[in-house]
């Protein structure tokens, strides 16, 4: 396995690390075959892994409780008595947050479960704008700088799933962030924070983890012939998933990858990936065809909206470009069920297709001409069908 300095901390961090978002379960998502997902950490530590990222509500039955991955880690690195071997990140339910106490009665109860007294970094989880606001009425950098005071975190950060004007007005509100968490992948350069957004953090020398690489797995799933077509003139030939973490791995500012595992031969790959991916390894050729499959994605989208944002404010309220690009997105993918989710939980209700009053005004601003009442409509019909 191979290490990188997590930013200006004192933490050596595998390239690697483990996202346990998505560990092998039972009929329901909330019940972890804990023999299967056992034999999965076992793989990773014996290789090398030794970053962990969990959260309150991962393998949850309900966002508004805590899930069972955290007691699952804490209770196997208890049994297998490593816990001074790895490193723990998790993160604050941020949308569970109503007052400066439930912060701490959180994180509290948080540790409980982990087993464990301190967490190494410890995140506010899946920051949008709403969630921020909702953090700071309550005093949110008080608590940060209390638990680093008092040993109950190392270091902190957040992850982020909102634009970059959001990104960096929350990077500017606090001097002592650590690590920061945000969504790459060599398909999102230009969503979201993307990579101005981590190349940014780079520039902070703070820590710098990626999340969903695999994009939820439609990087590997689904994929067209024209882009299995362009993998076969590389210079290097490499899976679907060498792909992926190999385009992060190859940046020299990204210091850690998560990757969701979901069985034991996944595990094995991403390690094996791991254990040979250098910085500057990719040749200028194989940048080219990544950027060609990138072209081709982007070809199948379907409105030529270029998020410019002279559509809004909307007076209905909905997100146009958010509609748009979630509808391309899942287009250009064909991958209806990893990617229809940001969709429904990256806006509110009101922020939806279904809102549009066909009022006609955002089109007479719309330098793109495109019919926005009547995609938005398409866009509405396609969501209610998936």
């Amino acid at each position: 396995m191979l290490y990188r300095k997590l930013g200006k901390t004192d933490l050596e961090v595998s390239n690697l690390g483990f996202g346990c978002m998505r560990l092998p379960h039972r009929d329901k998502f909330h019940e972890i075959d804990e023999v299967e997902a056992t034999k999965m950490f076992d793989y990773a530590i014996e290789h090398g892994v030794n970053y962990f990222d969990t959260a309150y509500s991962y393998h949850t039955e309900s966002m508004k409780k805590g899930g069972n991955a955290e007691p699952f880690l804490g209770n196997y690195l208890k049994d297998r008595g490593i816990r001074e071997d790895v490193i723990i990140q998790t993160k604050l339910p941020s949308w569970l947050v109503d007052s400066r106490k439930s912060m701490d009665d959180l994180l509290d109860e948080q540790l409980k479960r982990l087993k464990t007294d301190y967490v190494d970094v410890y995140m506010l989880h899946s920051l949008k704008v709403d969630f921020w606001h909702n953090l700071m009425d309550y005093d949110v950098l008080d608590f940060l700088d209390s638990i680093l005071e008092d040993g109950r975190a190392k270091y902190v950060g957040f992850s982020i799933h909102d634009d970059l004007e959001v990104f960096f007005s929350i990077m500017d509100s606090y001097d002592k962030w650590d690590v920061i968490l945000t969504q790459m992948n060599y398909l999102d350069e230009d969503y979201k924070t993307g990579l101005p957004g981590v190349e940014f953090i780079a520039s902070q020398g703070l820590g710098n983890v990626i999340m969903e690489p695999l994009r939820g797995g439609s990087l590997v799933n689904n994929i067209p012939d024209e882009v299995t077509a362009l993998f076969e003139t590389a210079d290097k030939k490499r899976s679907p998933v060498g792909w992926a973490l190999e385009y992060l791995w190859d940046k020299p500012f990204v210091n850690s990858v998560f990757s969701g595992m979901s069985n034991l031969e996944q595990v094995k790959e991403n390690v094996a990936i791991a254990s040979v991916a250098e910085v500057n390894s990719i040749s200028e050729h194989d940048k080219q065809v990544l950027k060609d499959v990138c072209n081709v994605y982007k070809s199948r989208e379907e409105i030529p909206c270029t998020g410019c944002r002279y559509c809004m404010p909307c007076h209905n309220g909905v997100n146009i470009p958010h509609c748009f690009k979630q509808y391309n997105i899942c287009k250009s993918l064909n991958y209806v069920d990893k990617t229809a989710a940001p969709y429904f939980w990256l806006a509110g209700e009101n922020e939806r297709a279904d809102n549009c009053s066909f009022c006609g005004e955002c089109d007479i601003r719309c330098p793109q001409d495109i019919d926005i009442g009547g995609e938005l409509e398409k866009v509405a019909e396609f969501f209610k069908r998936n």
